[in-house]
């Protein structure tokens, strides 16, 4: 190969330059999508007929929709950077771009939902053969190219006019640079550091391995937004052209329906130096700006570091659960901003969310340094909020009480076990992190004293038990058995399967150890689904042992039943449990039977989904209840069906406990539209 011929084939160095470009328009089209839905109404109360309300609801659940899947493209974008062996990029400008950042016709600004909001977005997301113009405010001053025809080893930026042509262009350099070095050489980064579905639950969040799940990546990405054919009824294009035609039926008939806040557009939170940005004056509006900002650039933090922890390694999933907690959080916030008038040089404006990008957010170095930065941060935005929640507002309370539960799950998650497959050494070494390998079996049991010597009791009377932590501790002659009340769903094994030590409605101890043989015993705790009844043996033999497979039961009308290693909430929580799912118990997150008292309906039997084998079959499993949202469950799992079918084997999942998902076992996000509490 000559040098000439060389020139042709792009270096690496310009592959990724071509990949942090493609990052950050990713990433502009994700806040701008999002920007647009936190300034859009909502419900009757805020001016909206029922119709109205309605449909803007549905609207904003889209645009959040697409926003979610851009977030998707931009992790693919972050595996192939990382499959290449660089580092992805997560920073980009501040908002408006310069003309040029991104191709020269593309101007990228917030703006509140508007009808000239939407054909933008349409004209953004257009097939290479649509005729879509740009809307009203967003054509650009000038057209000028910024690529130049000679070959130069410095990357340059590239010229095109729809997204999908960007992709297609970046999909024929990447095979060009793959087919000149090989495969092997090409995509010669750690697959374990990039973002998986062990992780995130996102289309994109595939680990790269070979040029042939880049170049898929790639196609997905066209298929499902920028680029797709006019006849992909999913596709961005088609969501956003719905949008438009019932807008503008409902003008039609209301010519004074306006669905949305008048956010401001770009707002900023210093006074400018340049036109097309409005200034923040209200302290107020400033304060929930600020806060929402920092949530967003320390969730950038957070996905750059995530991206030097390998797999299977605990603290990258952490990370990656706090990063998204994050987002969360910032939602109430946003629009609150958008409801909240600007200050008084702007009057007749709100204000809104402005994305304020770090000037790097290149990730921190691995180890107790950076956990300390992470830990701080979030205490810091905890107690920001707290001090802004005092207004009473809804909103942001809900985002105090969602930062609070972020900052505690950090501090609590940067010092728990670090696996969650196989069998752990006795150690787990983490760049300067020594964690220390999951507690034995006998270590689950609640942490507390050890209880007081025995009551004894007289012939045939039950023992009166020592209460420790709210567990009752029953001691026999070959076993103590464990009685904790508050998880008992009365599933009557015990009354049934050993009436003799298991006395039904009698007045003061009920429990008497002695009446049977220690392994019937044993086995009815086993039978007991939710762990309300657990021992510890006194005779030499094993106390229970985690199942060889993480099971998790669909009861009919009823709560989850789990049997692994649990780790809930961040601590250890024994091998048996059953988790609320209807949304009414009043001892979240464990059942208490209230799906009896509302009447809760669901099924058994959800249809078969993803049910290949894996390759690890228990492990620690890590429930971590999310704050007014879903179980968010990470490790090993099978579930199934009332009946045992299988459901559906994974690595993490979002499972509804607010009673209301269309998507049941699955969160669909209903407990964000039906203003479900978890406490």
């Amino acid at each position: 190969m000559t040098a000439t011929e060389s020139l042709r084939v792009p270096s690496r160095e310009q592959l990724v330059h071509q990949l942090y470009e493609a990052a950050e328009l990713e990433h502009c089209l994700m806040c701008t999508y999002l920007y647009a839905a936190f300034s859009l109404k909502s419900g009757t109360e805020e001016g909206l007929s029922a119709r109205e309300a309605e449909a803007v609801a549905r609207w904003r659940q889209v645009i959040l929709q697409v926003a979610i899947e851009e977030m998707g493209h931009l992790t693919a974008v972050w595996n192939i950077t990382a499959a290449l062996g660089a580092s992805p990029r997560f920073g980009r400008g501040n908002f408006p771009l310069d003309p040029g950042t991104l191709p020269a016709g593309m101007v990228v600004k917030l703006a509140p939902f508007c009808e000239a909001v939407l054909q933008h977005f349409i004209h953004l997301e257009r097939p290479g053969s649509s005729a879509e113009q740009d809307g009203v405010g967003f054509v650009p001053e000038r057209s000028f190219t910024r690529g130049i025809r000679e070959e130069r080893l410095t990357p340059m930026p590239l010229d095109y006019d729809t997204v999908g042509v960007f992709y297609i262009t970046l999909d024929e350099s990447l095979r060009a640079f793959s087919n000149a070095l090989g495969e092997k050489v090409a995509f010669c980064g750690d697959p374990a550091l990039q973002l998986s579905t062990a992780e995130v639950e996102l289309h994109g969040a595939k680990p790269v391995l070979c040029l042939k799940t880049a170049r898929a990546a790639f196609v997905a990405i066209v298929e499902q937004g920028e680029g797709a054919p006019k006849d992909s009824a999913l596709s961005h294009f088609n969501k956003f052209s719905a949008i438009r035609d019932e807008l503008r039926q409902l003008r039609a008939e209301n010519p004074g329906f306006d669905p949305a806040w008048p956010a401001a557009e770009n707002p900023v939170l210093r006074r400018p130096m340049r036109d097309g940005r409005i200034w923040i004056e209200s302290a107020d509006a400033a304060e929930t700006v600020d806060l929402a900002n920092t949530g967003y650039a320390l969730m950038l933090r957070l996905l750059a570091y995530s991206y030097l922890i390998p797999r299977p390694q605990q603290q990258k999933s952490l990370v990656v659960d706090l990063a998204l907690g994050l987002m969360r959080a910032i939602t109430p916030l946003a629009e609150r901003a958008a409801r909240l008038p600007v200050g008084p040089s702007h009057p007749g404006v709100n204000a809104g969310m402005s994305f304020t990008a770090l000037r790097d957010a290149a990730p921190l170095p691995p180890g107790p340094s950076a956990e300390r930065f992470f830990v701080e941060r979030l205490r810091e935005l905890s107690r920001a909020a707290s001090a802004l929640a005092g207004n009473g507002e809804r909103r942001t309370q809900s985002a105090a009480r969602l930062l609070e539960a972020l900052a505690r799950q950090a501090e609590s998650g940067f010092s728990a076990p670090a696996s969650v497959s196989a069998a752990p050494p006795a150690t787990t070494t983490t760049g300067a992190i020594t964690i220390p390998a999951p507690a034995p079996a006998s270590a689950t049991l609640p942490a507390a004293p050890l209880p007081a010597p025995p009551v004894v009791a007289a012939a045939g009377t039950p023992p009166v038990p020592t209460v420790v932590h709210g567990v009752d501790h029953i001691e026999g002659k070959h076993l103590t058995l464990l009685y904790e009340g508050k998880k008992c769903i009365h599933s009557r094994f015990c009354v049934t399967w050993g009436p003799k030590s298991f006395l039904a409605n009698v007045p003061g101890p009920w429990i008497h150890p002695d009446a049977m043989r220690a392994e019937a015993l044993v086995e009815i705790a086993h039978a007991c689904p939710s762990g309300a009844i657990r021992y510890v043996r006194k005779d030499g033999q094993p106390d229970e042992a985690a199942p060889p497979v993480n099971l998790l039961s669909v009861r009919e009308g009823g709560p989850y039943a789990l049997r692994a290693d649990l780790q809930l909430d961040g601590q250890a929580a024994g091998y048996r449990a059953t988790l609320c799912r209807c949304g009414a118990s009043k001892n979240k997150p464990f059942c208490d039977g209230s799906h009896h008292e509302v009447h809760f309906e669901a099924s058994g039997e959800p249809p078969t989904g993803q049910a290949e084998m894996l390759p690890v079959r228990d492990g620690p499993l890590r429930i971590d209840p999310q704050v007014d949202g879903p179980l968010q469950v990470r490790g090993n799992l099978e579930i199934v069906s009332g009946t045992g079918r299988v459901v559906s084997r994974l690595t993490q999942a979002r499972h509804c406990r607010c009673g209301g998902s269309s998507n049941k076992p699955f969160c669909d996000g209903t407990h964000s539209v039906i203003g479900f509490r978890s406490s």
